[in-house]
């Protein structure tokens, strides 16, 4: 029985590593400002992917208290590169005309390098994003590093943003310091990505 914990453990400790270790997928996206950012353009830094819809109540949590726009204004200013990522179809909750975004982002006062649109989920779908917020974390060699939920604290109460662990903050932190993430996948939990 204990060596066959053992083995199921080893396996999934395994899988976690070859997560951490998966190439992530190449893109190229428009921002709201119609530049386009492709991933491959910042190999050498550390990129942040924030699946986001700002009408969504969990994504509200983060940025109505401030804290998705401080994680995004620490780390850029440390040279990581975060770029928020919105898959929302057109007539879905979520997609919005360019000169909504630009009110919407001015009005949250997002700190993100840039917010990119993906309407026809193309992007999404290879990063297999289910919710928002959804954060991958990609190292300065283009591999996944971490993927998953920005904290633990599942819920979308606004009084539990910044509480609990926040397992963003330790990826970043590790990369950082050029250590190993030391939870390289969590479970991503809020409103489902509306493609």
């Amino acid at each position: 029985m204990m060596k066959r914990f053992t083995v199921c453990a080893m396996a999934v400790l395994l899988g976690l590593s070859a997560v951490a270790q998966s190439v992530a997928p190449a893109f190229a996206l428009p921002d709201i400002n119609g530049a386009t950012h492709s991933l491959s353009h910042y190999i050498g830094k550390i990129v942040v992917l924030e699946w986001t819809n700002y009408d969504c109540p969990f994504v509200r949590k983060f940025y109505e208290t401030g804290t998705m726009q401080a994680m995004q204004e620490e780390y850029t200013a440390k040279n990581v590169v975060w770029l928020s990522i919105c898959s929302s179809a057109p007539g879905k909750q979520g997609n919005l005309s360019l000169d909504e975004w630009k009110l919407r982002v001015k009005a949250n006062g997002s700190k993100a390098t840039a917010v990119l649109l993906d309407e026809s989920g193309r992007v999404g779908h290879a990063y297999r994003a289910s919710n928002t917020p959804h954060i991958f974390v990609v190292d300065k060699d283009g591999n996944l590093a971490y993927q998953g939920s920005v904290d633990d604290q599942r819920t979308a109460d606004p009084k539990t943003a910044g509480k609990g662990r926040n397992y963003l903050d330790e990826a970043l932190y590790a990369l950082l310091a050029g250590n190993p993430v030391p939870t390289p996948m969590t479970k991503p939990y809020g409103c489902s990505v509306k493609y």
